[in-house]
């Protein structure tokens, strides 16, 4: 408990790399969970992009089964990798040590529970993405046929699904934690999500669950989003020629189906093996634990804080009992009903 407190005290961002580069060959051992097939997928995509135009034979055949479980394998290690992160980094922020296979033995036995909600929430994420494709569509119609009614009811789902994206996103935030490390089942890991999101009211806001939360996500993203347009900015300044020649057609044809199809075409036929892409996809798969490992940090952190906030009230509570030989029998039942009534707040569970 001391040493969480410690580590409550330190920046999430100096504790992530610390974390982060004290683990470093078990971080990468993990994240080449993800690695291999996403190398082994791109070099049989590269075997087979060779063999085009030949009809389909034992060869081409091969190379398909075997990208198609490069995939399945890369998805069913998903959550092996999202327990492992947890528990190496839960190990590593106490000052503990832990060999890699004992975290591959750890993370294997939460797979069930991880697949199950990695499923739900990756789903519905989809859903609520492909419900934005569609009202993306309608106000794009709707600014073209220039119907006040069609457009106004386009804006009024796009704030429907941004609605669903936030709520669910801020539901799903700290499911990670609590299914692995407090080991806790799926539906319930997913309300002690919510609540520990929405805790810290108290607080001031950049100091709140939700809110460090938010920032942890929105600088990731910018970094990503950085690294990106450094990598495909040179192949974007040469094609940016024909990109604007295709929205040029694209807008002044009368057939926009022929046009798409010549674009499909030429996107086919520029198709090939981008080792800088490649590169790119390996160098963040390299840094994404860096995500799981800000998050863990910060439920440590925000779970030490909250239980400040309650030692802070309980004391104060127990202080106001100042009448002889009532103290200690309050102060126990002052503590029983303010824990619990605290943790059915903040989403935790009676510290083993």
């Amino acid at each position: 408990m001391a040493r969480s407190r410690r580590l409550a005290r330190r920046n999430i961002l100096v504790e992530t790399f610390r974390i982060y580069f004290r683990g470093f060959f078990q971080f990468l051992g993990l994240a080449l969970l993800g690695i291999v097939p996403v190398v082994c997928t791109e070099y049989m995509s590269r075997f087979i992009d060779t063999a085009a135009g030949v009809n389909v034979d034992l060869r081409t055949l091969v190379a398909g089964l075997f990208t198609m479980s490069m995939f399945g394998l890369r998805l069913a290690l998903i959550p092996v990798y999202i327990a492992g992160i947890q528990i190496l980094t839960a190990e590593l922020a106490t000052g503990g040590r832990v060999g890699f296979l004992s975290v591959l033995n750890g993370a294997v036995k939460f797979w069930p529970r991880v697949a199950g909600v990695c499923i739900f929430v990756y789903v519905v994420f989809v859903l609520i993405i492909a419900f934005g494709i569609v009202v993306l569509s309608m106000t794009l119609a709707a600014s073209v046929s220039g119907s006040i009614l069609w457009i106004i009811v386009a804006l009024g789902l796009s704030a429907l699904q941004l609605w669903c994206f936030c709520r669910f996103f801020v539901f799903t935030l700290f499911w990670q934690q609590f299914a692995v490390l407090e080991n806790l089942p799926a539906f319930e890991s997913l309300q002690r999500s919510s609540n520990l999101a929405h805790s810290g009211s108290d607080l001031p806001r950049p100091q709140r669950p939700l809110w460090r939360a938010a920032t942890i996500v929105s600088v990731w993203m910018a970094f990503l989003i950085v690294v990106g347009l450094i990598a495909v900015w040179p192949r974007l300044v040469a094609e940016w020629p024909v990109v604007q020649s295709y929205w040029n057609e694209f807008v002044q044809s009368q057939d926009p189906q022929a046009v798409l199809q010549k674009i499909n075409a030429g996107l086919q036929t520029s198709h090939g093996f981008d080792l800088r892409a490649v590169l790119l996809n390996i160098g963040e798969r390299i840094l994404y634990p860096l995500l799981g490992i800000a998050f863990v940090v910060l439920y440590l952190d925000s779970k030490v804080r909250l239980t400040d906030v309650a030692d802070e009230l309980l004391a104060a509570l127990v202080h106001a009992h100042h009448r002889p030989g009532l103290v200690v029998g309050s102060g126990v039942d002052v503590q029983h009903v303010l824990h619990v009534g605290y943790e059915r707040r903040a989403g935790f569970g009676r510290d083993d």
